[in-house]
C-alpha cells in the first residue's frame, strides 16, 4: 500500500502549494521513490475546461484527455511523467458522482450528506491513486483552510488521519510568514492563526512550510513549533527564489524530504540523484547569450493563461544555453501602423493559443510581418490558423478569408468547425482533447526537428484547417507537413523559403519538461538565436571585425 502526503495552505492563496508539493515530489523521486501526485480543487465547475482564463489561468490538457488544473502542468514538468484524468479532482465531480449513484438508488433510500456520503467519495478517490503501484502519493488540497468549499476536503483528511495507520499518512501545511517593513520584522501571528484554524478543523499539521522573503531565524522557527505543537525540524523555510526550480533544493536544504520520510518510517532509501537537474539550473542561472521573443496573446497581462508555454521557454533557453526574455503584446493594439515598431526588436515570434474573435487582426498582422520579415515564427492551436488565414488572404489574394469561428459567413472559410463538432452543443469537456498521432512528410523542418515520422501531441480545439484549400496552399508554399492518419487533419503548417516557420494545432507546451525540453521550442530557440546574430552583425558590423 502506498503512504500518503497531504499538502494543505493558509493566510492566502498562491502562496505556492503546487510548486511545494512539486518539489517534495522530485526529491522523493530522486531518492529511487516511485512517486506521484494529485490535485483536489474546491470550486463546484467539473473541470477547468469551461473557465474564464482570468479566472484560472490555463486549462491544463493530460494524455487522456482530461481539462486539469495548470498545476499538474507543474507535476509533470518537475517529476517527467505523465498525469491523467485521476490526477485532478473538482468539488463538481464530486457532489455529480454522488448525485447519480443516489439517482441509481446505489444509498437504498439513506439520506444522502456531506458526512458521511461526500467525504466517502473524497476519500475513496484521495486513495485511488494507491492502487497504481506508487510508494507515494501526495495530495493537494486546492483553496485556503478556512474556506467554506474546503470543508469536507479537510474532513476527509481528518478521517484518514484517523482511519489510516499512523506511519501511513502526514500533513504538510503551506503558510505564510509576512515581512512588515515598518516594524522591521517577521510575523508568526498569520502562521499561528492559520495552524489554528486547521486544528480546530480535526487536522493536525505534522510539517510546516512557512514562505517568507527573510530568512527565519531558529528563534523564530522555535517560536512556530510551540505555538503550532509540531517539531522545530519540522519547521521549513520557504524563501523566495529567482526560479521555481531552485526550490526542490532549497527544500533539500531544509531536509523536507527526509522529515517525510522520518515520519512516514520509511528507512531504505537513496541519496538523491539530482544531476540533471543541477545541469539545467547552472545552464539556465549562467547563459551565454540572449533573444527576445514576443509572445501574442489577449491574456498577455495574466501571465498563468500562458504558464507552459513561458516554461517551455524556460526549458529550451537552458538547452540553447541562452536566457529567453518575453516580451509581452497584446494582440488587441497592434496595427499595421505600428507593428513594425513593436517587432523591430523581436528575434522571435510566438502567436498564442486562444478562443474568440478579440485580438484576431492583430494576430493576423503580427504573423504577416514574421512571414515578410522572415522572422522565426511558431503559431501554436490558434495561432497555426492565424497563420493560415494570413496566407490564404496576402498570398493567395483570398479576400476576407477567415474562421468560421470569427466570421460564420466568411466567403473563404480556410479554418472551419471541424465536422464531429457540430452536432455538440455542451461545452464541458467536449473539444477534441488529449492525445492523437500525426505522421510527418519527411525532409519537412517538422521532420528535421523531431527526428521521426511520427509523433503523439494533445490537442484542445474544435476548429480546424479546411482541407478543400490545402492544394492550393501548398502549391503556392505553404506546405502541410504533418496530419492525422485518420482523419487526415493538418496538424503541423510550415513554408519552404523561409528559415523558421511553422504553426502547429496541437500543444506542443503541455509536454515539454526539465529533463525533456519540447524540441520544437528548442529549435524555435535556436532559430532566434541565429537570427539575433545576424542582426547585431547587420546592426553593429564593428562587433564582427568589420569597417563602419
Amino acid at each position: 500500500m502506498a503512504k500518503f502526503i497531504f499538502v494543505s495552505g493558509g493566510v492566502t492563496s498562491s502562496l505556492g502549494k503546487g510548486i511545494i508539493s512539486a518539489s517534495l515530489a522530485k526529491l522523493l523521486q530522486a531518492r529511487g521513490l516511485r512517486v506521484t501526485i494529485q490535485k483536489f480543487d474546491p470550486y463546484i465547475n467539473v473541470d477547468p475546461g469551461t473557465l474564464n482564463p482570468y479566472e484560472h489561468g490555463e486549462c491544463y490538457v493530460t494524455e487522456d484527455g482530461a481539462e486539469t488544473d495548470l498545476d499538474l502542468g507543474h507535476y509533470e514538468r518537475f517529476l517527467n511523467i505523465f498525469t491523467s484524468q485521476a490526477n485532478n479532482v473538482t468539488t463538481g465531480r464530486i457532489y455529480q458522482t454522488v448525485i447519480n449513484k443516489e439517482r441509481e438508488g446505489a444509498f437504498l433510500g439513506k439520506t444522502v450528506q456531506v458526512v458521511p456520503h461526500i467525504t466517502d467519495e473524497i476519500k475513496r478517490r484521495m486513495k485511488l491513486l494507491g492502487n497504481e503501484g506508487f510508494d507515494i502519493v501526495i495530495t493537494e488540497i486546492g483553496g485556503t483552510v478556512g474556506d467554506i468549499e474546503s470543508l469536507p476536503f479537510v474532513e476527509a483528511v481528518r478521517q484518514l488521519q484517523w482511519e489510516l495507520p499512523e506511519d501511513d499518512c502526514l500533513v504538510v501545511h503551506l503558510t505564510l510568514v509576512p515581512y512588515l517593513k515598518a516594524a522591521k520584522e517577521l510575523k508568526t501571528k498569520p502562521t499561528q492563526h492559520s495552524v489554528k484554524l486547521l486544528s480546530e478543523n480535526g487536522v493536525h499539521p505534522d510539517i510546516i512550510v512557512c514562505r517568507t522573503e527573510r530568512p527565519l531565524s531558529p528563534e523564530l522557527k522555535r517560536k512556530i513549533a510551540l505555538f503550532c505543537n509540531v517539531k522545530q525540524e519540522a519547521v521549513i523555510e520557504a524563501a523566495d527564489a529567482s526560479t521555481i526550480y531552485e526550490v526542490p533544493l532549497a527544500m533539500m536544504r531544509e531536509k523536507l524530504d527526509v522529515i517525510c520520510l522520518k515520519k512516514l518510517n520509511i528507512s531504505q532509501f537513496n541519496e538523491p540523484e539530482l544531476g540533471l537537474w543541477k545541469e539545467f539550473l547552472d545552464k539556465l542561472k549562467y547563459p551565454k547569450s540572449k533573444v527576445n521573443i514576443g509572445l501574442i496573446g489577449k491574456y498577455i497581462e495574466l501571465q498563468d493563461a500562458y504558464k507552459s508555454i513561458l516554461e517551455a521557454f524556460v526549458h529550451a533557453g537552458a538547452m540553447n544555453e541562452c536566457k529567453v526574455e518575453v516580451v509581452n503584446i497584446h494582440s488587441e493594439f497592434i496595427t499595421a501602423e505600428n507593428v513594425a515598431e513593436k517587432m523591430e526588436s523581436l528575434d522571435g515570434l510566438l502567436v498564442a493559443p486562444g478562443f474568440g474573435h478579440r485580438g484576431i487582426e492583430g494576430k493576423i498582422i503580427a504573423v504577416q510581418y514574421a512571414r515578410e520579415h522572415k522572422l522565426p515564427f511558431f503559431g501554436i492551436c490558434l495561432g497555426m490558423q492565424m497563420s493560415v488565414i494570413e496566407y490564404a488572404r496576402h498570398v493567395l489574394g483570398l479576400e476576407g478569408a477567415h474562421s468560421t469561428e470569427m466570421n460564420a459567413d466568411t466567403n473563404h472559410p480556410v479554418i472551419d468547425l471541424m465536422e464531429e463538432q457540430k452536432k455538440i452543443t455542451s461545452k464541458g469537456g467536449t473539444m477534441r482533447l488529449g492525445t492523437y498521432v500525426c505522421e510527418i512528410e519527411e525532409g519537412s523542418l517538422a521532420h528535421r526537428i523531431y527526428g521521426s515520422t511520427k509523433i503523439n501531441e494533445r490537442h484542445r480545439h474544435r476548429w480546424e484547417f479546411n482541407n478543400h484549400y490545402l492544394k492550393a496552399m501548398e502549391k503556392s508554399g505553404l506546405k502541410a507537413s504533418g496530419k492525422n492518419p485518420e482523419s487526415e487533419l493538418v496538424e503541423i503548417v510550415e513554408l519552404n523559403d523561409h528559415p523558421f516557420f511553422i504553426g502547429v494545432q496541437y500543444h506542443p507546451e503541455l509536454k515539454s519538461t526539465v529533463e525533456n525540453p519540447h524540441p520544437i521550442f528548442v529549435h524555435f530557440i535556436k532559430a532566434a538565436k541565429d537570427f539575433a546574430e545576424k542582426s547585431t552583425s547587420v546592426r553593429n558590423p564593428a562587433l564582427h571585425g568589420e569597417m563602419i
